[in-house]
């Protein structure tokens, strides 16, 4: 098992580029009109879910886009997934 050091060593520029381009993401996403769908209001719930000190923040993170209700609707809004639960 590689130590913190060796996961840093191989991973850190990697995961630092995703966090500057998500915040890219978040930045265009305030500058620009229109209303928040549930896909932005998605990731903005997921977001606090990164700073939890949890082993499982991952599938947290997955589930909190999961659709968890039981009902299945009579007609689907749209064809295909989302990525996101429509709250």
């Amino acid at each position: 098992m590689p130590s913190k050091q060796q996961l840093l060593d191989l991973q850190f520029i990697d995961t630092r580029h995703k966090l500057i381009d998500l915040a890219a993401f978040l930045d265009r996403m305030d500058r620009h009109p229109g209303e928040e769908d549930y896909r932005l209001q998605a990731l903005r719930k997921a977001l606090p879910l990164l700073l939890e000190d949890r082993p499982d923040r991952a599938r947290a993170v997955l589930e909190s886009f999961s659709d968890t209700s039981t009902e299945l609707p009579q007609t689907a809004l749209f064809q295909g997934a989302s990525g996101a639960a429509l709250l």
